[in-house]
């Protein structure tokens, strides 16, 4: 056999391998018990049912929740998990699935792209992405947080080949992602992909960029995709544009509507966790980068820039998000998640110039990052006291679970001090991550914490297993997240007493403990049974008759 066949077939076993990792990983990180505690927080089951809805009446343009229009988004959450829905049936992890698939999608995008232009290190770059705490989160989340950022992530990707390159597909490519994540989650893609470019186009001294972005044939492609359900919307709902763009768009951004306030400084510690375990490295990669660009606009040669050029992309894009939602009125979590497979891709190539030049780390970046690394299997492992006795455990449970984390330190700052340095960056750093992600569910799913205390899931089980006939619920007090988890889980809409949606005949009631006397203001002359707690959420429940049956407790 000729030394290029050998070659080319350790290339094609080499390839062969590195999706399989992915695959394996993926499949472990993003897909294993999906469904092992139920629906959490108010968006999850909100979306989740709005989905069925709109599945069930097999109706793609608007979206509706208690068979009322809910135009708050776009649809591209809602039209996959219709689909997951007709193919797999209603469940947590049908409602959840498209979150999973989407972060696949996103993982290997990265891979591809650094196959093509960082060759060598598509596998860490890949990895890293799947790995970071705000991408497991989110690919296990029914929420349109992920679809933005899969879709605004290959996107960005497109525009860089394309940047490098020069050829159209992959110009297209950028057009066709903006357009299904302003599918995903409205016009916020193109607004931080302007941000990113325009930023990058200043900061590379190349002005021409920006026009030859503007490609005609790109826009129409965009249009193609992204008309056909705005215009479609709203016409069959006139009051989309001011509840979609005026309210949940301009004013979301601009006020605290929503209730959503948050220091301006939030999405510091918020980023810095989301890109945990590898957030000590990205930090380091940023500010190499940031002297590199800063060499360079001194006057000094460009020669040490020109390995940069990827990097300072990679840097505006991890940094555009935190900066413009930074400035919102309006604050939550998953705003920056668009931003964090930029800061992997630029460890990867950090991590490839220190390789290519044989560099070493730091000691203190070493330790520091196995501390940052190791820290979460203690969280992980005290779950059962974090979420059922509200503290951290004391005694010998947590001398050993420290002892668990200092050593998976001690294991990983020795491995990249010694020889081997950072070509074994990957791998001890999967293993806490893969460690943490096991012990939550497997912790979570033997203790039902995460079910209990979190999800509507088990209080709607206990509810169903009293019931005689299907009867309607409504509730009193209780959060936003128990009312939209009771909804889907119950696919029935909920009332509010406190709304004055109080049914004509018999039904059954959820409150907060001890609400009976004020149940009996909004009931009065009726029986009132109690018929349970659930003491996870301090909840009770009870059966409410129907008018004239006497008032008896």
């Amino acid at each position: 056999m000729r030394k290029s066949e050998r070659r080319g077939l350790a290339v094609t076993a080499r390839t062969r391998t590195d999706y399989l990792l992915i695959v394996g990983f993926c499949a472990f990180l993003f897909f294993y018990g999906l469904s092992q505690f139920g629906l959490i927080g108010a968006d999850e089951p909100r979306y989740a049912q709005v989905a069925r809805e709109m599945s069930d009446r097999h109706d793609w343009i608007t979206p509706t929740l208690a068979g009322k229009p809910w135009l708050e988004k776009p649809p591209l959450y809602y039209w996959q998990t219709v689909i997951a829905y007709r193919l797999f049936g209603v469940s947590d992890t049908s409602a959840r699935l498209c979150s999973a698939l989407d972060a696949t999608l996103m993982v290997i995008a990265a891979y591809l792209f650094l196959r093509r232009f960082r060759r060598g290190f598509e596998l860490d770059g890949a990895l890293m992405t799947a790995s970071c705490a705000g991408v497991i989160g989110y690919a296990r989340a029914a929420s349109m947080d992920m679809p933005l950022a899969a879709t605004f992530t290959i996107a960005m990707l497109g525009w860089w080949a394309w940047r490098e390159n020069g050829k159209r597909i992959y110009l297209a490519v950028f057009w066709t992602f903006m357009a299904l994540g302003m599918l995903a989650k409205g016009p916020i893609a193109p607004v931080l992909a302007v941000g990113v470019i325009v930023l990058y186009a200043i900061a590379a001294r190349d002005g021409r960029l920006i026009p030859r972005t503007l490609w005609i044939p790109g826009i129409l492609l965009f249009c193609l995709v992204v008309l056909p359900w705005y215009v479609a919307v709203q016409l069959r709902n006139p009051e989309f544009f001011r509840v979609f763009v005026l309210e949940h768009n301009l004013a979301r951004f601009s006020t605290d509507l929503y209730h959503h306030k948050q220091p301006f400084w939030y999405y510091i510690p918020v980023t810095l966790l989301g890109l945990v375990p590898w957030v000590v490295f990205v930090l380091a990669a940023l500010v190499e980068t940031a002297r590199a660009w800063g060499t360079e606009r001194k006057g000094f040669p460009r020669a040490a820039l020109a390995q940069h050029t990827l990097d300072i992309f990679l840097s505006i894009w991890l940094l555009v998000p935190v900066v413009f939602f930074s400035v919102s009125q309006s604050k939550l979590p998953g705003y920056i998640l668009p931003g964090l497979p930029a800061g992997t891709l630029l460890l990867s190539d950090y991590v490839r110039r220190r390789l290519t030049d044989d560099k070493r780390a730091p000691l203190w970046l070493i330790v520091a990052h196995a501390l940052v690394a190791a820290s979460p299997i203690v969280p992980a492992l005290m779950l059962p006291h974090l979420f059922l006795r509200h503290r951290i455990a004391g005694g010998q449970a947590a001398v050993v679970t420290f002892c668990v984390a200092l050593a998976l330190a001690a294991g990983i700052a020795a491995t990249l001090a010694s020889r081997f340095g950072l070509r074994m960056l990957r791998f001890v750093t999967l293993v806490p991550v893969v460690l943490v992600v096991a012990a939550v569910l497997k912790v979570g799913a033997a203790t039902h914490a995460l079910d209990t205390t979190l999800s509507a899931r088990p209080l709607a089980q206990e509810l169903s297993h009293m019931e005689t006939k299907p009867l309607p619920l409504v509730v009193l007090g209780v959060p936003r997240e128990t009312e939209y988890g009771l909804t889907f889980y119950r696919n029935q809409p909920i009332g509010r007493y406190e709304w004055g949606q109080v049914p004509s005949g018999e039904h059954l009631l959820v409150a907060m403990e001890n609400s009976t006397s004020e149940i009996a203001k909004y009931a009065p002359g009726r029986r009132i049974s109690y018929l349970g707690n659930f003491p996870p959420q301090h909840l009770d429940y009870y059966w409410i008759s129907a008018p004239g049956m006497g008032h008896q407790r």
